[in-house]
């Protein structure tokens, strides 16, 4: 089969757009699903971060042997989740599954209630964090790590979240 140039430029542009779609759809899911809970709360959305996304893809990597849950200890806020097998879960069920520990959290007392977790819910609805940026891996025994970071970071103690 012979390919002109013009051929070949153009299914090359074909591609870029198709590759820049999928990547623009992960990040309009990641920020549609972070500022459908902030705006409940008339919270200022967050914009998309490509060096918190670096940073998350490079963490990510990292736990892809183990998928283990433990924190960078970075300088950047930062919630994680694992789902098993990988692609039952999206984005949109992490942001969610943090976004409901809502319940556990006590804004007149600033502390999660019953010894439950909703750090992950008040990091989401930090009021002064304006960036996120995320990455997802598929670990070795075929579950998923989840990794999003924000900045500027939140869950200070002693300080509400909005």
């Amino acid at each position: 089969m012979v390919t002109s140039k013009s051929n070949l430029a153009f299914s090359l542009i074909v591609f870029s757009f198709f590759l820049s779609i999928t990547a623009h759809d992960y990040i309009n899911e990641i920020l549609t699903a972070h500022n459908c809970v902030r705006g409940k709360l008339g919270l200022q959305p967050l914009k998309w971060s490509f060096k918190l996304e670096a940073y998350a893809k490079n963490y990510a990597n990292k736990r892809q042997h183990d998928c283990e849950l433990e924190h960078s200890e970075g300088p950047y806020g930062e919630n994680l989740f694992w789902g098993s097998p990988y692609g039952s879960y999206n984005y949109t069920d992490a942001v969610n599954i943090w976004a409901e520990e809502k319940k556990y959290y006590n804004y007149g007392t600033n502390c999660c209630t019953n010894n439950e977790m909703c750090g992950h819910y008040t990091q989401v609805v930090w009021a002064t964090t304006r960036k996120v940026g995320c990455a997802q891996v598929k670990c070795a025994n075929g579950d998923q790590f989840l990794i999003c970071n924000y900045d500027p970071p939140g869950n200070y103690i002693g300080e509400k979240p909005y």
